[in-house]
This record gives C-alpha cells, sequence and structure tokens, in this order.
C-alpha cells in the first residue's frame, strides 16, 4: 500500500489470521485489510488510504478490546509501535500505541515509580487508558485517565495533532473515556507514581465460605481507607493439574488486595478477612508492583468469552443474597463473577476534567464465562438474568472498557456515561469526524445537529 513502510495483510496472506485476531475468540472476524502500523506516518496513511475507500477503522493493539465485528473494514494494528520512555525526575512516561503495560511497569521500577496500570498487565495501556482505566491504585490515585498529559493523534483527514488540555481542551476531555471514536492515539504521555510495592495477593476460600466471605468482604469495604483497592471473585475451577492442587476442581471465593501504604498496616486492615474462616491458599505478602499480575493472575492466552458488566450504587446484603443465588456455589450457573470495589478517587473529578463515566459507582459488577460451542444462548441467557436481578442497586451505567460482544448498541454505549458527557461527546463526533470514519468500535455516532 502506498505510503505505508509496514506490513499489509489481505484474506489469504500469510500472517493474516494471526495478525486480525483479538484476544476474545468469540469474534472470528475478517477485515478486508490489516496494517501493521511502524510509525504516526503508517496510521495516516492508513486512515487516509481507509476514508477514501468507504472503509471503517478500527484500531487494535493487543487484541484485548476487540469486541466488534471488523469483518470488510480496516484495522490497524499498532503492536509494533511499543516504544516506552520514562522521565523520573518529572516522574512521568512517553507510551506508544502498542506498548503493553508490563513494559511501562518494567520501565518505571528502577525509579521507585509505577504506572496506574491495570490487573492485567499484560494489556495495552493506550486502550485501557482511552477508557478510563480501572487499576490496582485506583481508589487512591482515580483513572488511568485522570493522569494523562498529552496525546499524539491522527485524526479523521489523516493529521498528526498534539492533543493537551490548552492546545485541543475539548479534544483532551473527550479521548480521557470516549476510547478509540475520536481519530488513533499514536502516543501518550502520562503521570507516574511513587509506588515502588504493594501488599498485595489472594485469600482463596471454599465455595461453602462463600456466603459468610462475600457478605463480610461487602461489609468491610465500608472501613477501608482509599489506599486500599480489592475485588471479589466466585468462580469454579476446572480440574488442571496447571493450578495449585487446593484450587483444582473446586469453587472457590477469591479476595483480591491491593495496598499502597506501610505493609502493618495492611496487616490490620486485612484481618477481619482471614478471620471470615479457613482458606484454601493465602498469598497475601509485600511485592515489588513490577508482581502485581499475580494478584489477579488472568489468563494470559486468547480465549472465547462472553462479558457484562453493571455500575453498582452499592452493595448490601439484599442485594449479595441475591448474587449467591444467581451465581453462587449451589446456582451452577456458567458464570464467573467478579464485584470490584471503587470510591475513593474514582468518585473525585479530577483537576482537568474529562468523559471517564462510572464516577457514581461504589462497585462494578463484572461477569464473564468462556463460550463453548452451542452454549452462547444459554451463556447470555444467565448472564442477563443476573445483570437484570441487580439492576436495583445499579446507578443503570456501565464501564466502557469492560463491554462484551453484546453490547455494541447504542443505548449499551450511552449507558456508559452521563447524559450531559454523552451529548457533548456525540456533537464533538459530529465536528470531528462526521463520517463516522472511526466507527467499528463501541461507537458514539455523530450528533444530528439540524
Amino acid at each position: 500500500m502506498i505510503g505505508i513502510s509496514g506490513p499489509v495483510f489481505r484474506p489469504g496472506d500469510e500472517g493474516y489470521d494471526a495478525e486480525r485476531r483479538g484476544y476474545n475468540l468469540a469474534l472470528d472476524h475478517r477485515p478486508a485489510l490489516v496494517v501493521g502500523a511502524l510509525d504516526a506516518a503508517d496510521v495516516s496513511a492508513a486512515v487516509r488510504y481507509a476514508a477514501g475507500a468507504g472503509l471503517g477503522v478500527a484500531v487494535q493493539a493487543t487484541g484485548h478490546g476487540v469486541s466488534v465485528p471488523t469483518d470488510g473494514q480496516l484495522v490497524i494494528s499498532t503492536a509494533r509501535m511499543d516504544g516506552v520512555r520514562v522521565d523520573p525526575v518529572a516522574r512521568t512516561a512517553q507510551v506508544g500505541a502498542g506498548a503493553r503495560w508490563h513494559q511501562v511497569i518494567a520501565a518505571a521500577a528502577p525509579y521507585g515509580l509505577a504506572p496506574l496500570s491495570g490487573s492485567n498487565p499484560d494489556v495495552g495501556a493506550v486502550g485501557y487508558t482511552l477508557g478510563g482505566g480501572i487499576g490496582l491504585l485506583g481508589r487512591r490515585y482515580g483513572y488511568a485517565a485522570d493522569h494523562v498529559r498529552r496525546f499524539e493523534l491522527v485524526t479523521a483527514d489523516g493529521r498528526l495533532l498534539e492533543v493537551t488540555a490548552q492546545s485541543e481542551p475539548e479534544l483532551f476531555w473527550a479521548l480521557r473515556g470516549g476510547k478509540d471514536n475520536f481519530g488513533v492515539v499514536v502516543s501518550m504521555e502520562i503521570d507516574l507514581v511513587p509506588v515502588e510495592r504493594l501488599f498485595g495477593g489472594g485469600l482463596y476460600f471454599p465455595g461453602e465460605s462463600a456466603a459468610e466471605v462475600l457478605h463480610g468482604w461487602a461489609a468491610w469495604t465500608a472501613t477501608v481507607p482509599e489506599e486500599m483497592s480489592s475485588s471479589i471473585q466466585l468462580i469454579r475451577y476446572p480440574d488442571l493439574p496447571v493450578l495449585p492442587e487446593p484450587l483444582r476442581g473446586r469453587f472457590v471465593a477469591h479476595v483480591r488486595i491491593a495496598w499502597c501504604g506501610e505493609p502493618a498496616e495492611a496487616e490490620r486492615l486485612v484481618a477481619p478477612l482471614r478471620a471470615l474462616g479457613p482458606a484454601l491458599l493465602d498469598s497475601l505478602r509485600e511485592l515489588p508492583y513490577a508482581e502485581c499480575g499475580s494478584i489477579h493472575h488472568e489468563p494470559p492466552m486468547p480465549v472465547a468469552a462472553y462479558d457484562r458488566n453493571t455500575a453498582l450504587r452499592e452493595l448490601d446484603a439484599a442485594a449479595v443474597d441475591t448474587l449467591l443465588a444467581l451465581a453462587g456455589p449451589d446456582a451452577g450457573a456458567p458464570v464467573i463473577l467478579e464485584i470490584r470495589h471503587h470510591g475513593g478517587a474514582y468518585a473525585r473529578t479530577p483537576r482537568v476534567p474529562n468523559a471517564a463515566g462510572g464516577r457514581d459507582a461504589g462497585y462494578m459488577l463484572f461477569s464473564t464465562y468462556l463460550v463453548e460451542p452451542g452454549t452462547l444462548a444459554e451463556v447470555r441467557r444467565v448472564h442477563g438474568l443476573l445483570h437484570d436481578e441487580l439492576a436495583p442497586w445499579g446507578t443503570g451505567g456501565s464501564f466502557v472498557n469492560f463491554l462484551g460482544i453484546d453490547d455494541t448498541g447504542a443505548d449499551r454505549v450511552r449507558a456508559c456515561y452521563d447524559p450531559a458527557d454523552y451529548r457533548r461527546l456525540a456533537a464533538l463526533k459530529a465536528e470531528r469526524d462526521p463520517g463516522n470514519l472511526f466507527r467499528v468500535n463501541y461507537n458514539i455516532p455523530p450528533a444530528d445537529l439540524r
């Protein structure tokens, strides 16, 4: 393709399948072209080509965010643009579009600094941040999007634009939460925070203790300071030799802890959790931030998954009982359930406001399950029932980074934003991308401003 230095893949080409696949294998999509961009010039050329050919543009770095079919459209793979540069004096990092969080973490660690990365260090840093970014330090520092200083963005006309709070205030507001609806981010500059070590890990309780543990954790979250981030997962582990022996084939309530304060204080704070009952495993310890991925230990390989999420206002005893009835050890449901504690800095508007939604949420309810052939309809039904039944405790919202394959509709995307913010995003879309070139995503279509 003229003007592109990186590889270009078409259906049937060697490497096309490896390049097109995202992390979620529930979608077997087939784009017309995949451009393996090497730099911003390649991205600009690909955007111009797509506009001229009438193709929509999708962006893929690590593929964790791909849940919208790209059939017949153009995918720009930014995975090769993975440079990271740390300024330890300014406490910032320049992060390329394809860099994964583990690369940023490794670059910052020698200086006693850390990014506001997520639970899975293999996720792409830019895509995560564009969706807000819910991480292990979020209750203390807020969304990752709250700590962006600058973007380099390729716009719908193929121009490379520097976007800051001073140069492009409206775009800067929108990019931090609006995902990839406004262009292709080729790099970003972010703040790093002075966190060298965490107290973290997991408490794994047997299924027969799930009710006591979930009720106890929910009550405990109301008592902890902002330095404490936590979540709980209800999961039935497969009986596989790669798993620790105490977990194989068992239903487990897994409490995850990430504390960015003094370890002695953490030991005091987690004592009530340890008192909930004998644990199958207790991996809580002081650890370098570089090992933060061990807290959630999410699967590193692509899977076919069905995901849903709901922002919860509160998690009272009745909500916990509802969750246990639908996804607890006796439900036998095709659900892996996670609840993340929000509040704290998530609830505060940052110094430079942005479009990230969900600041009114006390918790996030996330459900997932691996989809086998012929099982999608039942998985969809069960997850739909779960989220419908928890709606009385919900804010009416969702989180865009945790949307799934059924969440591409306008109503689902709109629910991720404050109504006034969504109208503002749609108006800006009409101004900056009136043809909706960047539409192969969780799309915010241009507002009809007539």
